[in-house]
């Protein structure tokens, strides 16, 4: 049976890891985040949030787990969000302190900081409803 199109185009999942730490990198560096920050929102220690930024950035793939593969993928939803709603101040949201019940007060990102995945799910659901006019 012949491979759709689709299907031909789709990176293998171990071939996703670079290209996913690269975009992580960027969205790290708009949102101002420390390493410290950027290995809790990966789920790694930091020893070795260093050694996938030094393969990533040098082009090289990185095999990551399921776990991180969905961490990034909500992170990359987080920031398409966020550029589609808050264009110029999409960083300033993630760190500004949020009423809605959601955050309690606090920041996205202090809520995204927990280590859970499921608060990165939550923020992502949250701003998916946002745009679809139901937050």
């Amino acid at each position: 049976m012949p491979t759709s199109r689709i299907e031909r185009a789709a990176l293998p999942e171990s071939r996703l890891g670079g290209p996913g730490l690269r975009a992580f990198f960027r969205i790290a560096e708009a949102w101002g985040l420390s390493s410290k920050e950027q290995a809790t929102l990966l789920g790694t220690p930091e020893s070795t949030y260093y050694s996938w930024k030094k393969l990533a950035l040098g082009q090289r793939d990185v095999p990551l787990g399921r776990d991180t593969l969905e961490r990034l993928s909500y992170i990359l939803g987080i920031y398409k969000a966020l550029e589609l709603l808050l264009p110029q101040s999409a960083a300033g949201w993630v760190k500004r302190p949020n009423q809605a019940p959601l955050f309690g007060g606090r920041s996205a990102l202090d809520r995204m900081l927990s280590g859970q995945v499921a608060d990165l799910y939550v923020v992502r659901q949250y701003l998916d409803a946002w745009r679809g006019g139901w937050a």
